[in-house]
């Protein structure tokens, strides 16, 4: 079932990435950023279960846009 999502925020200014989104049922918040795909990098993630990704996110977004909750 595909989730309802609302858009909480981004610093761009074209509407490109990165995102932040709340699922308003769960309140998970989901990211929307570009997928990093550098083997090198993956290499040092801890724990990642099948499915797991990596996606670059700015700083500020995250000061800006996260639920303080």
């Amino acid at each position: 079932m595909a989730r309802k999502l609302r858009m909480l925020g981004t610093n761009s200014k074209t509407g490109e990435c990165p995102t932040l989104y709340e699922d308003v049922e769960t309140g998970e918040i989901l990211v929307q950023g570009y997928t990093v795909t550098d083997p090198e990098t993956l290499a040092q993630m801890k724990n990642v279960l099948d499915g797991e990704s990596l996606v670059v996110v700015d700083r500020a977004l995250l000061v800006n846009f996260a639920p303080k909750e």
